[in-house]
């Protein structure tokens, strides 16, 4: 296929990409709704910020201990088989908390009961997101060829965050129309929907030569690579903190409740903004390539993304909120699509697994530890106080990093993307 050199749709020529495209959006819409639901279904039973703080630590834990056998897991095996089996795993998880959410099912039990019921589910499904970060993107690079890896990149974060800013609206208003039961229901069909749409997409070939390779062997050669690659080790780390401080959504039904005064429906207005603002960024990121000076623009975007978090944290005006909100999710898009080309540009094909992994290690389960950060200093601090704290950790981290790490600051990957070009 002739591609056209700066083509802004060259990853969306191939056909099997939209197929993937399509299949994520439906799964990452109701991976978000469910969260989104089953956050405010907690706070109602509980009204106690740490109750949200457990959410978010019962999701971390098996996602950070099986992040790296995960993507040794997936390094080994056919990735479209590997991310249906994980799918309809998802599938059963919605399923429970559509019947746990069902008062005929649940009638007599405690409210402790149904709670930690919630609890062990959302502790599977963090178990799960441990293999769906290294599967999506290692499938990404048997979709599409190399020189079109940061088109796609593009994309396909676009496409998570068009289906999180649709979950993560609708949710507030599904409630409102629906109640949490239906509400779940709903999440139930879109995860069936998306197992269907993955088997659009053909098997892929196994890259990894070294199929039969210690495990403890194939860990360390995934760990030691990214930890002697700078341009990897150093947006991971920058990428973390900010998220692991700045992890001010999970206050958001607090914020909604007992500050803004806004219900359900304001919720889901607050959940979806920084999704709005991502989407927004990364369409226009397909067009305006972020290679040139990527060190520095991915600085100044995480801390944007902390003065965002401040504002948001000191406003008790619904739509200064908002706008803050969206503000960080602009700020955010920038991170995202700077450090999903670094890590596409970077890692070998034969390793995408296991450094997909790490990242989901760094970032993903960071948000995890981020939420009950959060909880428990807006429990110890008062909710305003934790956000203005965890935004400002921010801030410190980004000026620290750009002091001490010049070659970082001054990471470009224009270089990399020629050569990518020319494969």
């Amino acid at each position: 296929m002739n591609l056209k050199k700066n083509d802004p749709y060259a990853a969306l020529r191939f056909p099997e990409f939209n197929v993937f495209l399509l299949m994520r959006f439906l799964l990452v819409f109701g991976w978000s709704m469910q969260f989104i639901v089953i956050e405010w279904q907690v706070y109602s039973l509980t009204k106690n910020p740490l109750s949200l703080a457990i959410i978010g630590l019962m999701e971390f834990v098996p996602a950070f201990g099986m992040a790296l056998f995960a993507g040794h897991i997936v390094d080994q095996k056919e990735k479209r088989n590997l991310l249906a089996i994980c799918i309809a795993a998802f599938s059963l998880i919605s399923l429970g908390l559509f019947l746990l959410t069902w008062p005929e099912v649940t009638g007599d039990w405690s409210t402790n009961t149904v709670l930690y019921s919630i609890y062990a589910l959302v502790f599977f499904g963090g178990f799960l997101r441990s293999f769906f970060g290294p599967i999506l993107f290692s499938l990404i690079a048997l979709i599409v060829p190399k020189k079109v890896y940061p088109n796609a990149a593009t994309w396909s974060s676009s496409s998570w965050q068009i289906a999180s800013v649709v979950g993560l609206g609708l949710s507030g208003f599904a409630i409102k129309w629906f109640g949490v039961h239906w509400s779940l229901c709903i999440v139930f069909g879109l995860v069936m929907l998306a197992l269907i749409t993955v088997f659009q997409i053909s098997k892929k070939p196994i890259l990894n030569t070294k199929i039969n390779e210690p495990i403890i062997k194939s860990l360390k050669e995934g760990l030691s690579f990214v930890f002697n690659t700078k341009a990897i080790l150093g947006a991971l780390t920058l990428d973390m903190v900010s998220v692991l401080f700045g992890g001010a959504v999970i206050l958001l039904p607090i914020f909604a409740q007992d500050i803004l005064h806004v219900g359900s429906e304001g919720f889901g207005i607050l959940r979806a903004a920084p999704s709005v603002g991502a989407i927004l960024t990364m369409i226009a990121t397909a067009y305006i390539p972020l290679s040139k000076n990527a060190g520095m623009k991915l600085l100044v975007a995480i801390f944007g993304f902390g003065i965002s978090i401040i504002v948001f944290g000191l406003s008790s005006v619904f739509w200064i909120s908002v706008v803050a909100l969206f503000f960080s999710g602009v700020t955010d898009g920038v991170s995202m699509v700077i450090r999903q080309t670094i890590l596409q540009l970077k890692t070998p094909d034969h390793m995408r697994g296991r450094v997909a992994s790490v990242n989901s290690m760094f970032v993903g389960s960071s948000n995890e530890l981020g939420s009950f950060e959060s909880g428990v200093t807006a429990k110890l601090m008062g909710t305003v106080t934790a956000v203005v704290f965890g935004g400002t950790m921010t801030l410190i981290t980004v000026i620290t990093t750009g002091i001490v790490s010049p070659t970082f600051r001054k990471l470009d990957l224009r270089k990399d993307f020629e050569a990518n070009e020319k494969d």
